[in-house]
């Protein structure tokens, strides 16, 4: 019986994942290669043989996106997997219509064929777009469930942009672990802060193996996802986090749409920092699409170092990358720090920008007032190094969530930004972890 040939179309994580869970061991199928995006020189490589299993002995090539047309033509390809996330539903069919013009099926994966199992209880916190609020959140009910006496591991949701092979399962609970695996600024953004708290991540490649390393010593696990993806697991408390600052997202993109509809509880985060009528106009839509969803309201209260320091400075404002590029905001806590506490200016970054940094700029002319802390690598964070001690700023404002000079060198003055949650009302999220 013919295998059906098969591409999946992914950015080093969903794509992975459902391979793993779905096409690895499956006969039926011949995956005979990945496509790859949004991610820098993950093109060109090989998803290896030691985790592609049996059927692959010579590993699965990894090719630029760009090359999508040709290789279904060139491979006489069955079906197209879409497996990558927080892209607009336009976007999403633009790619179905490129597939179908070349004769192939185009796949949306659902979570029946993809989740994993666990034996311990799991809490997932997802969301409508990157940059809602997921980690905050994600800390938030840690902390919560590690004060009522529960042992919580956090999985969060593939980022494995080294060697493939030596993350297939990753542990992080010291700084010394992120050295150890060379995490990028991106990795470091997502795990430090867990750290900090005490707390255990878990991330990789092989999420079967990651979770049953993690059930081992947990009460329960904490899935935190990344960018507005699905969750990995089969969940039994999903939490979505929804921004009113792009009120009208949560249901224009993939999948985040999908994790609004399957949410049980829909948290709407930034309130004190949004303007009144987009919180009613996400209220109206959660009400809409999930009426089911128990709706949560919260703050994101930004702090600052040293705030009376930034007052008629000259001030060049670093923010969340992600976030500010596929995630399409123009600003961050950084940005509405700065304003609040009166900064003279906020330095236009461009003129200063050089190599993968200025590239970015190029690529996301949204941008202007702000750097995206893009660190995928050593060469990428010299190159961010540069371009904020190249500018004439006075002060530096750190708003990712990792202290930027431990990885490296400035030669101007630098403060953080934090940002936590923070419940409005009668603490509904408390309550419900509690009873869970």
């Amino acid at each position: 019986m013919k295998k059906e040939r098969v591409i999946i179309m992914g950015a080093a994580g969903r794509d992975f994942h459902n391979f793993n869970t779905y096409f690895r061991n499956n006969n039926d199928y011949e995956v005979v290669a990945f496509t790859a995006t949004q991610i820098p020189d993950i093109e060109g490589r090989v998803y290896p043989a030691s985790i592609a299993g049996e059927l692959y002995p010579e590993g699965i090539p990894i090719y630029p996106e760009e090359e999508l047309s040709t290789l279904i033509k060139k491979h006489n390809v069955d079906q197209v997997i879409f497996a990558y996330s927080d892209v607009s539903h336009e976007t999403v069919m633009h790619k179905a219509s490129q597939v179908l013009a070349c004769g192939a099926d185009f796949r949306l994966m659902g979570p029946d064929n993809t989740m994993i199992k666990s034996k311990a209880p799991v809490i997932a916190v997802t969301a409508v777009r990157t940059g809602s609020g997921k980690s905050q959140t994600t800390r938030y009910v840690a902390q919560t469930l590690t004060e009522r006496g529960k042992k919580v591991a956090i999985i969060r949701h593939p980022m494995p942009y080294g060697n493939l092979e030596e993350q297939v399962v990753q542990r992080f609970a010291s700084y010394a672990d992120l050295d150890k695996h060379k995490c990028t600024i991106e990795e470091r953004e997502e795990y430090e802060p867990h750290i900090d708290l005490g707390l255990v991540v878990y991330a990789g490649v092989d999420y079967e193996k990651i979770l049953h390393q993690a059930e081992d010593e947990a009460d329960v696990i904490l899935w935190d996802g990344g960018n507005n993806d699905l969750p990995f697991y089969n969940t039994d408390l999903h939490i979505v986090v929804v921004d009113p600052h792009r009120a009208g997202h949560e249901t224009a993109y993939h999948p985040g749409e999908a994790n609004l509809r399957k949410a049980d509880i829909a948290l709407i985060n930034k309130v004190d920092s949004a303007d009144p009528t987009d919180v009613e106009k996400v209220k109206a839509t959660i009400t809409a699409v999930n009426p089911q969803a128990k709706i949560i309201m919260a703050n994101s209260p930004i702090t600052v170092d040293d705030p009376e320091a930034v007052a008629g400075k000259k001030v060049l404002v670093i923010e969340d990358g992600p976030t500010l590029t596929h995630g399409e905001m123009a600003y961050g806590a950084g940005v509405i720090a700065a304003e609040k506490l009166g900064a003279a200016e906020l330095i236009d970054p461009r003129p200063f920008a050089v190599g993968s940094i200025k590239d970015t700029f190029a690529k996301y002319n949204h941008l202007s007032r702000l750097l995206p802390a893009m660190g995928y690598g050593q060469t990428q964070i010299e190159e961010l190094e540069r371009t904020i001690n190249d500018s004439p700023a006075e002060l530096v404002l750190i708003g990712t969530p990792i202290d930027l000079r431990r990885i490296m060198k400035l030669d101007k003055p630098a403060l953080r930004v934090r940002y936590d949650l923070e419940e409005i009302g009668d603490q509904e999220l408390a309550k419900t972890l509690a009873s869970f």
